[in-house]
């Protein structure tokens, strides 16, 4: 028997040992086959497109408006309430706030959830919450958890074998600041390299990502996969992983060549989008996001995740000028969201394609007038505001959030739950959580919430524990 010689050696070899065991082999679902069987059967989606608020969306400047206090210098913090006029829409008795009155105009065909609530993850922390959403489970888990848009490819497969089953649109990771933390939920997780994300950061430019540099001839692209297999051998995973491990690599590689030699990646070239049916998603990266995602669905994708981008003190992220960003952001919200449900409409779509857009938590005004120092980044505020800078809302909040939620088997022109008038606006009727969203989603797939697979020798479920509950109000 072959013994490590020394001291450094025997940690090579026990710390091979110990990631090997943490990749060890394929993951087997936990569910019978007729369990499975019956959940899909009463699905009523095919398609999941979320519309990620990145950064906080606060929701009484958004879609549960409050009432509208407007900016006058020298007004008390105290007396801010929301901070734009609302806003009718075509549902009776239901008002967004102002800059959003073209997806009002849509709510005859989704549901609006006002009491989405985020956990107690003891802070109130992007990072924290953003994993907890994406992953249906509270940091930290001792289990590589597979992001949502994994689970559902891993669970239901790709719609069109040509198209990535998940695909993430519009977040780029080069300058910002929590770059390691978001790629942390954009993963396959323990279910492998191939039900992680086909990443497109521009989707001006999405074309690039599905078409060789110029110049690169077949054969300089074939030295290069080759490289670049060799370089996955080499990495912890190609060195330590498990056959299925290196195997789901490998996968993923032939899937996006897959990709590049098929029909399908024509999707991607948004210069082929006739300008009339362009012209309202061209409100920035966003809106094009949204259009990219309409031309994948329609190519057969299973998931697709569309961001305003999270970049800390920019977008959604309003510990500033709340007031100005939230009308920006609004601007480049506003005619995409409507004019996607439309377009899904008009092409036979929406029906099966279920709309999520949601965000990590939302915001509440500074109800003492000033920030609380032990919070980082937390911008102050006067008791009296002089300057539009400080009109907003500005303070990380979990216990209210709005989501909406169109086609895909969800009631029309509904409301769920109701928030108080009055300050902080938190959920008073009982809340939505995140377990139970995913519920919710998973159901309307013909996915169990008790999906899950054996992992490390013990379950894992879609949602935490398997314990997640679909909401019934919101389904049709």
């Amino acid at each position: 028997m072959n013994r490590p010689s020394h001291r450094r050696d025997f940690l090579r070899t026990a710390s091979a040992a110990t990631l090997s065991a943490l990749l060890a082999n394929r993951p087997e679902p936990v569910l019978g086959q007729e369990e499975l069987d019956t959940a899909r059967r009463a699905a009523t989606a095919d398609a999941v497109i979320v519309l990620w608020m990145g950064g906080g969306m606060a929701h009484a400047e958004t879609f549960d408006p409050k009432r509208h206090t407007p900016f006058r210098p020298g007004m008390k913090a105290a007396e801010v309430e929301s901070t734009f006029p609302s806003v009718p829409t075509v549902v009776d008795g239901l008002s967004f706030s102002a800059g959003l009155e073209r997806i009002g105009r849509v709510m005859d065909r989704g549901t609006l959830i006002r009491t989405h609530t985020a956990a107690d993850l003891g802070a109130i922390l992007h990072s924290r919450h953003q994993f907890h959403w994406h992953t249906g489970y509270e940091p930290p888990v001792s289990v590589a958890a597979p992001h949502l848009g994994a689970w559902i490819a891993y669970a239901l497969g790709p719609r069109n074998p040509a198209v990535p089953a998940y695909i993430d649109i519009g977040q780029r990771y080069e300058g910002n600041g929590e770059a390691e933390e978001l790629k942390a939920f954009q993963t396959g997780g323990v279910l492998g390299a191939e039900f992680g994300p086909f990443r497109v950061p521009d989707p001006a430019d999405a074309v690039s990502v599905v078409r060789p540099p110029a110049g690169m001839t077949p054969s300089r692209f074939r030295a290069r996969r080759a490289a670049y297999e060799a370089l996955l051998a080499a990495s912890p995973i190609g060195t330590f992983g498990s056959d299925y491990q290196k195997e789901s690599m490998l996968r993923s590689l032939e899937n996006a060549d897959r990709l590049l030699n098929s029909e399908a990646a024509g999707a991607f070239d948004l210069a082929t989008e006739p300008e009339a049916s362009s012209k309202e998603y061209n409100t920035g990266r966003f809106g094009l996001g949204c259009l990219l995602a309409r031309r994948l669905v329609e190519a057969g994708a299973r998931y697709v995740e569309v961001t305003t981008e999270y970049i800390p003190f920019l977008n959604w992220d309003t510990h500033d000028n709340g007031h100005t960003r939230a009308a920006d952001m609004k601007r480049q919200i506003d005619a995409p969201v409507a004019r996607l449900v439309l377009d899904l409409e008009e092409r036979g779509l929406l029906d099966r394609t279920l709309v999520v857009l949601a965000s990590e938590f939302s915001r509440s005004v500074l109800v003492e007038g000033k920030a609380d120092r032990r919070v980082p980044n937390q911008v102050e505020q006067p008791d009296e505001l002089q300057e539009l800078a400080h009109f907003g809302h500005h303070r990380h909040f979990t216990g209210a959030g709005s989501v909406l939620l169109f086609g895909g088997g969800v009631r029309r022109g509904h409301v769920h739950g109701e928030t108080s008038d009055e300050k902080p606006y938190t959920s008073i009727t009982p809340p939505v959580t995140v377990t139970d969203l995913h519920a919710t989603i998973y159901h309307l797939l013909g996915i169990s919430p008790r999906f899950g697979i054996i992992t490390e020798e013990r379950p894992f479920y879609v949602t935490r524990d398997g314990l997640g509950r679909p909401v019934a109000d919101l389904i049709a």
